[in-house]
């Protein structure tokens, strides 16, 4: 059996044909979180919109911000508990004890946000998350959809929130090139940016947007 928790048909069409599963049963179900709301915003001054965010949809509840780099993690943090939000950082060159007593506290205590590196999430099963938010873009819309989805696992009201701006489409392909993969993978990547660029900048609704990456037919929830 193989399993996934996000995958475009194409990966699922190589999942089969990797493994050699032509002959299986394909599962799906569906990808649509009807109590996230989608919002992403032209990047002005990130981290003023960000407070806003927090303080005007979220205020005193627990959420999760991700950043790119391990530098604008501490930073976001630090400037975040100055404004008087109970902001903790969470990344891989952190000490060791220090990120297992953040993680220890965003898991136990209500009220925590945490801004962490895209490391964070895996195994993290907090179900009151009430909102996760981007201040980078994502490299994918898988990784956009798997993050946003650490939100409102308790079925209840959350908010994905995004600042998008032209700079992050520069560094993202600029990474994307610099990289040592083959030709073949940077043309992956490069398409996946592509379409995250898209889901970003449309005109119509997010949630389908999102729902038609995946291979699932949807309506404009309103």
């Amino acid at each position: 059996i193989a399993l996934t928790a996000t995958a475009d048909p194409l990966t699922r069409a190589e999942i089969v044909e990797r493994l050699a599963l032509a002959d299986a049963r394909v599962f799906v179900s569906s990808f649509d979180r009807p109590n996230i709301r989608y919002t992403i915003v032209d990047k002005d001054d990130a981290r003023a919109q960000l407070l806003a965010f927090i303080r005007g949809e979220h205020p005193g509840e627990a959420g999760i911000v991700y950043c790119l780099t391990r530098r604008r993690v501490d930073e976001t943090a630090a400037w975040l508990a100055g404004k008087g939000i109970a902001a903790i950082p969470y990344h891989a060159g952190m000490d060791n004890a220090d990120r297992t007593a953040n993680q220890a506290r965003f898991r136990q205590e209500d009220g925590i946000v945490v801004v962490a590196t895209i490391a964070f999430g895996m195994g993290i099963d907090k179900p009151d998350v009430r909102f996760v938010a981007h201040l980078d873009l994502p490299k994918s819309v898988e990784g956009y959809y798997q993050e946003t989805g650490r939100a409102g696992r308790d079925g209840l009201p959350a908010d994905a929130w995004m600042a998008y701006g032209l700079a992050d489409v520069v560094q993202q392909r600029r990474l994307v090139e610099q990289s040592e993969a083959d030709d073949a993978f940077k043309r992956v990547a490069s398409a996946k940016l592509d379409a995250l660029l898209g889901l970003a900048e449309t005109a119509s609704c997010r949630r389908v947007r999102l729902l038609d990456y995946f291979g699932e037919a949807s309506a404009p929830c309103g």
